[in-house]
């Protein structure tokens, strides 16, 4: 498709670029950017006046669930989901059945979602056979296959000489270790943050020190072997300082957080509310500030949303059975621009940390709008008024915990490649 965007504040930080412009697209790719641009014969006109237009949004942190799991989510519901939350690309975690631990099942989700998918999506590999933290995966493989970054994502590495090995041969061969931080001796059998929250509801707590050791000893591995590593879900106090401290001297560290974890407390659990139980769990009113300061400050990268679709049937039980995560690709625009109207970020550095600082951790040619790119454009409305109906969202599941609350701002338009793929 030919299209061309008008009188839209074109944000682009990857350029400087924030000005009132329009942006002709043509056969898939940014055109022009100027004012006052008239469109060809055939070209179809967007009107973005009051909106941002914005490179593509990225959320390199997503449960797709296929292939295996596809009662939860597949890959044409999850980039459909992705695609209404503004969303052109996202990096899709391993922990499916099978494990994205060989060059078949890499090949698999990049051809379904070529054929069928509404974004793009980007495979993350295992970093060891099946996530079961015994074997190293072959990274050179995965890499080969497409895929940008190797997690066990779901699951720690819990073996320190392992996640040592994995570090030197992924820089090695130039793919990113993406780090669930957590130490499980130390979980136990925790169902949410320990704390005042969980002695009065009488559920087993997980102190935050769960995360902030194994942060520390991941950030210490990364330093020792000269190697990148990025922390996933950062959702402590600890964890923020830990890393803010490593980048200072210097350390190849990067990092994520989720709305859930800069909107939400543990007092979201009351009730044993089960679409609140989520892995980290949500902390307390300090960690929430801790990570609002390092968005602020630039400790914390990305904003991603940790999208984790779970059957009805697996949320509706006694919260210490119930299964962890929330779903967050139709959520996370809204709830991150309160960070803009809350005066913590800009809206540059907002694009940033959705678009442009993913892009460039995961090596991928997106998150930018120069002209020649691929034409992944995302339209934002910020005064767009919306409450969460979950029998209204998109993906296959409905565990959330924003359900009936009141969003402003979403995707007016997401554009992939040039097409069209989600309008409001």
């Amino acid at each position: 498709m030919n299209l061309l965007i008008k009188n839209g504040r074109v944000i682009d930080p990857s350029q400087g670029l924030d000005e009132i412009a329009d942006v002709l697209v043509e056969a898939g790719l940014v055109k022009e950017i100027g004012k006052n641009l008239k469109a060809p014969a055939g070209v179809e006109t967007v009107d973005a006046a009051g909106k941002y237009v914005v490179p593509g949004l990225v959320d390199m942190h997503v449960h797709l669930r296929d292939p295996g799991l596809e009662y939860k989510e597949d890959i044409v519901s999850g980039t459909r989901a992705a695609a209404a939350g503004g969303f052109t690309s996202l990096a899709c975690m391993p922990n499916t059945k099978p494990a994205i631990d060989n060059k078949a099942v890499v090949s698999y989700i990049i051809n379904k979602a070529t054929t069928d998918g509404f974004c793009n999506v980007f495979p993350v590999g295992c970093i060891t056979y099946g996530m079961g933290g015994e074997r190293m995966a072959e990274m050179g493989e995965l890499k080969e296959a497409g895929c940008v970054a190797v997690s066990d994502d779901g699951r720690p590495v819990a073996n320190a000489e392992l996640m040592r090995r994995a570090l030197e041969y992924a820089r090695g061969i130039g793919i990113l270790v993406i780090s669930h931080a957590e130490d499980l001796a130390l979980v136990g059998e925790g169902v949410m943050n320990e704390g005042f929250t969980s002695t009065e509801l009488g559920l087993k707590g997980i102190p935050r020190v769960a995360e902030d050791i194994a942060t520390a000893r991941d950030v210490m591995l990364a330093e020792y072997t000269n190697s990148p590593l990025h922390i996933a879900h950062v959702s402590t106090k600890g964890s923020v300082r830990i890393i803010r401290e490593a980048k200072a001297r210097g350390v190849k560290v990067t990092c994520e957080t989720a709305p859930h974890y800069f909107t939400l407390t543990d007092d979201a659990v009351r009730g044993y509310d089960t679409n609140a139980k989520m892995n980290p769990p949500l902390r307390e009113a300090d960690d929430v500030a801790a990570v609002k300061e390092g968005l602020r400050d630039g400790t914390i990268d990305c904003i991603a949303t940790d999208h984790a679709p779970h059957h009805l049937d697996e949320k509706d039980v006694e919260f210490n059975a119930a299964l962890n995560g929330i779903i967050g690709l139709e959520t996370s625009l809204p709830l991150s621009l309160k960070l803009v109207g809350d005066g913590i970020l800009t809206i540059n550095q907002l694009i940033e940390k959705m678009s442009c600082n993913p892009s460039k951790i995961l090596g991928i040619s997106r998150g930018s709008l120069r002209v020649g790119g691929v034409a992944d454009v995302t339209v934002i409305d910020p005064a767009a008024e919306w409450t969460v109906e979950t029998e209204k969202l998109v993906s296959k599941s409905r565990n959330t915990p924003f359900a009936g609350w009141k969003m402003k701002g979403a995707a007016a338009c997401t554009i992939r490649g040039g097409a069209v793929v989600f309008s409001r």
